[in-house]
């Protein structure tokens, strides 16, 4: 081949790295990196670097960081909302919802720094971003649906919100509430 010829060639292509749970691992790393970092740390960048992956695998598989942002909390609040509704099926009773319901609120969301951050960060981020609020609109809905389980409507949803109200006020307080104080407060507004 002669040398013109060989610099009009196409260069080499590059062979492509087969990973199909790259994806999967970008929603895990973003959450880390928001947990770390809070959502105005989490970039294409900071989220590429710290999986280990080139900045174009975030932009292949989201076209932009609120998509990506989006896809996580989503996924966040899956996780969150399917604990919460096997722990309300389990429930036999109102007694025993309100029981797991203060068990709930003590480990899985109050127990669980990470969880309780990345809670705190979607609650956030939601405000000003409107991908964001579906993704806690979607959440609340499947809160309430559980609570409905052993709650009237309107029980539920007033319990929702005392919900969130104590996991925003255990994530800012230096005297976050013990298990028999929200005990306390779930009894009397479910008498």
């Amino acid at each position: 081949m002669s040398a013109a010829r060989a610099r009009r060639a196409a260069p080499a292509r590059r062979a492509r790295r087969h990973d199909p749970g790259r994806r999967e691992r970008l929603l895990s790393t973003a959450l880390d990196v928001i947990a770390e970092q809070g959502v105005a740390g989490a970039s294409h960048r900071s989220i590429a670097r710290a999986a280990d992956v080139p900045l174009g695998s975030t932009t292949y598989h989201f076209a932009s960081i609120d998509e990506l942002l989006a896809a996580a909390f989503t996924r966040h609040a899956d996780d969150m909302a399917a604990r919460f509704e096997e722990q309300m099926r389990a429930a036999c009773d109102r007694g025993a919802a309100v029981e797991l319901l203060v068990e709930h609120l003590t480990t899985a969301l109050l127990g669980s720094e990470r969880d309780l951050v990345l809670s705190v960060e979607l609650y956030v981020a939601a405000a000003r971003r409107p991908a964001l609020r579906a993704v806690t609109q979607a959440w609340m809905l499947r809160s309430r649906r559980a609570l409905e389980l052993h709650f009237d409507p309107v029980t539920a949803r007033g319990l929702d919100a005392l919900i969130e109200g104590l996991v925003l006020h255990s994530a800012l307080s230096t005297d976050p509430m013990a298990p028999e104080q929200i005990r306390h407060a779930i009894r009397r507004f479910t008498r």
